[in-house]
């Protein structure tokens, strides 16, 4: 889907451009900018290796009456690759905060509502740890704090995650070696089919958007991707969870075989106040599968805590 966006970048320390991309709902480029800054600022940020057609539904919901902008971790979309090849969570954090603080000040200086997917939810609470005031609201779909077996102190689960963490680290040398293959079958037409087949998608994921995905998954830098991976093992923010005291959405997928179901419910007990919406019939990709049924409840959650745009004022009806 080609979105109507311009593009900016924010440098982070080691050199590093982020790009920064602001949906202008198709307004002249002479009053874009000053429209934008008035409207209720909304910042979406990505999961792993997710390409920007995912937040499609989202964008055409609210970028009508809100400024909604979306950003790209280092080795993604239109991102450079890290510079001094570091893709820890907290160099993706660093990153959050900089265009957090560049979004507030293109636009009215209001934190905007951030809506995080995925990986994205990790990163987002890691933010919220570090400088809660730049997260005033925040809706998180289809992530949790950290990866399976974090914060579980029993000893199997540890071990697990122990033995994962060694299995990428030994993986790394052969990233280089092992790509060309994997680029191969994620080009090949047998990649749509077969991530349907393990229920990695459902049968109503759009065939057009599943096409775009996996061609920006093909022309991602590998090593990004696989350090970014590494980086998510490490760690975890499941204590930050019981400090949220502002209004979250938690969304979650009933089919999700990647962050299943039971992960993101264990975020909603550890945050009862938080409101939660469960989609059928979709999986990780529930921001495609069920996207009109999740921005409409992003929308509603805008509205009920006030963060929605003022609404316009209407003429009166004259009784006839």
């Amino acid at each position: 889907m080609p979105y109507r966006r311009s593009t900016h970048f924010v440098s982070a320390p080691d050199g590093t451009r982020v790009a920064v991309h602001n949906h202008s709902a198709g307004l002249p480029e002479a009053q874009r900018d000053r429209t934008l800054a008035d409207r209720p600022p909304v910042l979406l940020t990505n999961g792993i290796g997710t390409s920007e057609n995912f937040w499609r539904h989202i964008v055409g919901n609210l970028e009508q009456d809100h400024r909604v902008v979306h950003w790209d971790y280092r080795g993604h979309g239109g991102s450079e690759e890290s510079r001094d090849g570091d893709y820890r969570v907290k160099v993706h954090v660093d990153d959050l905060e900089r265009v957090t603080e560049a979004t507030m000040a293109r636009g009215n200086g209001r934190p905007p509502h951030h809506i995080a997917f995925s990986m994205g939810v990790r990163i987002l609470l890691e933010l919220y740890r570090r400088r809660p005031e730049l997260v005033p609201s925040m809706t998180l779909i289809a992530g949790t704090p950290g990866v399976p077996g974090a914060a579980d102190t029993r000893w199997g689960s540890r071990l697990a995650l122990s033995a994962t963490r060694q299995l990428l680290a030994a993986g790394t040398p052969w990233v280089p070696v092992v790509a060309p293959a994997v680029k191969a079958v994620i080009a090949s037409r047998f990649a749509d089919p077969l991530a349907r087949a393990v229920g990695a998608l459902r049968a109503r994921a759009p065939r057009e958007d599943i096409a775009e995905f996996l061609g920006a998954l093909h022309r991602m830098s590998p090593q990004a991707y696989w350090r970014t991976l590494r980086g998510l093992t490490e760690g975890h923010a499941w204590d930050v969870v019981p400090t949220v005291r502002v209004p979250v959405l938690i969304i979650a997928a009933r089919d999700d075989v990647l962050v299943p179901l039971g992960e993101v419910q264990r975020l909603h007990r550890a945050l009862p106040q938080a409101e939660w919406l469960q989609v059928d019939d979709a999986g990780h990709a529930g921001l495609l599968e069920a996207g009109t049924e999740i921005s409409e409840a992003v929308r509603r959650f805008l509205l009920v805590h006030g963060l929605e745009a003022p609404t316009p004022a209407r003429p009166p009806v004259v009784q006839s």
